[in-house]
């Protein structure tokens, strides 16, 4: 029985975060994966040997079962890798929980094809195949990450892209309402699975651009509307664009400079809610009059001293 340095497979020290060990798999696993190296046997062996680290450095618990019985490998492996060697027995326990010494004879039992396995399933709590003398390794594919850019308009009405993994296309439906930097997973649809395992995910980060008029917080919408003076000191009624399409607004008589009016249910769709939305928020931005006539000018004159 060889002893197996995890730590050294993964090329990390044993101070590792959790971060750092899931960071250098990703790497080796991309650099050695049997989809890139063209049936060579080194790599796909490299490729079984980082996954079964992976899988013992990524758990918690079987991290902290493999740091405790670590040194006694070592001091197993020292002894010239004979069950006889050193006493493991230490280590076999009933079922129920006490642990028990056994013979020489009885450890050297316990190193056999299945006890290794046995070994190995009560030391992490699960157990490794064995298939003519190699262990089977079955890991999970790799999740993968993409990003897509959507307009305003996309992400108000919903939209729908296409992006090609594994020599698959993928339809990928945006409802509605979707957010900016909104993540979407993809169950299934990442790396390929290894030794049987499943496929990993696809993850989808959806940005979007932003818009002359429109500006997006949550499911409210805003923009600026500009009002000639006469309708704001007189009232009347102004056009204004939405996304759902042109509109007539009242602008209440006597309205100031950046009042702001809510128009209900105009704003963002509610992600997964049907017909419900937001608000459009319009900011009132008054414009003056230009290039007055003198018959203007003496009117504005007159009404100033009307106001005084």
């Amino acid at each position: 029985m060889t002893y197996k340095d995890y730590y050294k497979d993964l090329g990390v020290a044993k101070t590792a975060t959790s971060a750092e060990i899931k960071k250098a798999y990703r790497t080796l696993a991309n650099k050695y994966h049997p989809d890139k190296n063209n049936g060579d046997k080194s790599a796909e062996e490299r490729f079984k040997v980082i996954g079964e680290a992976n899988q013992v450095l990524s758990d918690p618990v079987k991290r902290k079962k493999y740091d405790q019985f670590g040194a006694d490998w070592k001091h197993y492996e020292d002894a010239g890798a004979q069950p006889g060697g050193f006493d493991w027995s230490k280590y076999a326990s009933s079922g129920g929980g006490q642990t028990h010494r056994s013979s020489t004879h009885e450890s050297n039992r316990m190193f056999d094809d299945q006890g290794v396995n046995d070994f190995f399933e009560t030391l992490f709590g699960q157990r490794s195949s064995q298939r003519r003398g190699r262990r089977n390794v079955v890991i999970k594919g790799e999740d993968l990450k993409t990003e897509t850019a959507i307009s305003v308009e996309e992400a108000y009405h919903g939209t729908v892209r296409l992006f090609k993994v594994n020599n698959q296309t993928i339809k990928v439906t945006l409802k509605p309402g979707i957010a900016d930097q909104q993540k979407l997973r993809i169950a299934g649809k990442g790396g390929q699975g290894i030794g049987g395992g499943p496929n990993g995910d696809l993850y989808l980060i959806v940005k979007i651009a932003s818009h002359p008029e429109f500006h997006r917080n949550g499911n409210d919408l805003y923009c600026n509307l500009p009002v000639d003076l006469y309708t704001a000191v007189l009232g009347g009624k102004t056009h204004i664009k939405t996304l759902r399409g042109n509109i007539t607004v009242n602008i209440p008589k006597g309205t100031p400079n950046a009042k702001e009016l809510r128009l209900r249910g105009l704003g963002m769709p509610i992600y997964g809610k049907k017909n419900e939305f937001g608000n459009l928020l319009v900011k009132v931005n008054i414009l003056l009059p230009e290039h007055l006539s003198d018959e203007e000018t003496e009117l504005f004159k007159k009404l100033a001293a009307f106001r005084k």
